[in-house]
């Protein structure tokens, strides 16, 4: 019996692993999206209704450890 749960428990974890990796290929996308958006985006010529989203979403873009701005780029870069 014990081998049937853990066969369970298997298939359950995998599944999870699967959901949480195809999660982070979306986050990457949306992170990769937003670091080229913040480099190209020229703040003194946006309107002052949206300066302090676009500081936040830079700030939050420049936290990023630097291997995972790596992906985040590479996963916009393969998607075009």
């Amino acid at each position: 019996m014990t081998n049937a749960s853990e066969t369970t428990g298997s298939f359950m974890l995998g599944k999870e692993l699967d959901i949480l990796m195809t999660e982070r290929a979306h986050l990457l996308r949306v992170a990769g999206a937003a670091a080229q958006f913040v480099a190209l985006m020229e703040s003194r010529a946006l309107p002052a209704t949206v300066a302090t989203e676009a500081d936040v979403l830079a700030q939050s873009v420049n936290a990023l450890p630097e291997d995972t701005l790596r992906d985040a780029l590479a996963a916009i870069t393969r998607s075009r």
